[in-house]
């Protein structure tokens, strides 16, 4: 069998690939089953990405995408199956999907993991906003033989035009790398929040209360991302997020937290900053939206919360409480293990292909 795998992005340089499949290729080729990679964007063309104006550069990496993907349609004949993440092509209407299943018949295994049928645009790309088609997700939905999404609310807007449809949690890997139990014995507590300034927005409403409470208790607050927010708390530490220290920097948390809005993007997300902090015996605060309902059990691994006043007082009750943490992060870390790791789910990747 002979996988090519369509992404956006270049090879382990994006969360959302390397945890939803790029860390199964060695279990591809442990199988037997050989596979090449070709992404839209290349390395020069991620360095500018969310870099405000650029305008001339983004241009000319979207003219090298299409024309890869171009070159890439002659080359289908190699392929038993074509694995498409998101989109073939960041902009314009699915013309080489179409090609693909029309013209070609290759059989697409079409995979998201976020609800990119709505617009949500950062300010660095407002104008890529307006030239997408979001609308194409659902005709690349009927082509595909298969669609692999990240959780039941993707899942149930994919059935709408297939039937074939797979949740495939987006996990980590518990042996290699998510494997130690944080020590919650610590002189000092810190909450911690990690993600991209695309996704800080989600934080924002919270930081008010996160901070008041830290400052009360005397705990820190740490931020590990892509940029620095203009935070203004004296036990405030930024962690800029490095690929090769991920695990180590989010195991400087003693609670992780994952505010969320009450909207359909949100719906959309596949709980994976409380699927990091678990993993690492790191109890997580989240709101109960989407899958992270599933993911957390309130008051057993961590806690759902609807509000400021559940927020502060699960803040308070695990930041002056190491023993809870302790017995928290330990029933977080097995259900990861259990459920949301790459251990869990190899069979279930393979089984797209089969």
């Amino acid at each position: 069998m002979r996988i090519l795998f369509l992404t956006p992005y270049p090879r382990g340089s994006a969360p959302s690939q390397r945890f939803r499949f790029e860390h199964y290729y060695q279990t591809l080729t442990d199988s037997g089953i050989s596979f090449h990679t070709q992404s839209f964007l290349d390395d020069k063309a991620w360095s500018v990405l969310y870099q405000q104006g650029m305008l001339l550069q983004k241009a000319a990496a979207i003219f090298r995408g299409f024309l890869r993907r171009t070159f890439c349609l002659f080359t289908l004949t190699r392929y038993d199956f074509v694995f498409i993440h998101r989109e073939a092509a960041p902009v314009g209407p699915p013309i080489f999907e179409w090609c693909m299943a029309r013209v070609f018949r290759k059989k697409i295994i079409y995979d998201f993991d976020d609800a990119i049928w709505l617009p949500n645009a950062s300010d660095a790309n407002r104008f890529a906003s307006s030239v997408k088609y979001y609308h194409k997700v659902a005709s690349i939905c009927r082509w595909a033989c298969k669609i692999s999404v990240g959780n039941d609310f993707l899942a149930d807007y994919a059935r709408q035009f297939n039937t074939n449809v797979q949740v495939m949690p987006t996990v980590v890997d518990t042996e290699k790398v998510y494997r130690q139990l944080k020590d919650q014995d610590t002189p000092t507590v810190v909450v911690g929040w990690t993600g991209t300034h695309s996704t800080i927005r989600f934080l924002e409403p919270l930081l008010p209360l996160v901070l008041k409470v830290c400052h009360e208790t005397n705990a820190h607050f740490l931020v590990i991302a892509d940029k620095s927010p203009a935070i203004d708390f004296e036990k405030f530490e930024f962690v800029k997020w490095k690929e090769e220290t991920e695990a180590e920097d989010v195991l400087r948390m003693n609670i992780g937290i994952m505010p969320l809005g009450e909207d359909d993007w949100s719906k959309g997300k596949c709980g994976f900053k409380a699927i990091q902090y678990m993993a690492l015996g790191i109890p997580a605060i989240v709101s109960p939206v989407g899958v992270n309902s599933k993911i957390v059990d309130h008051n057993t691994n961590g806690f759902l919360c609807n509000n400021d006043q559940e927020w502060e007082a699960a803040l308070r009750k695990l930041i002056a409480d190491a023993a809870l943490r302790t017995v928290m992060g330990k029933a977080a870390q097995l259900k990861i293990r259990t459920q949301y790791s790459k251990q869990a789910w190899s069979n279930g990747f393979l089984k797209l292909f089969s």
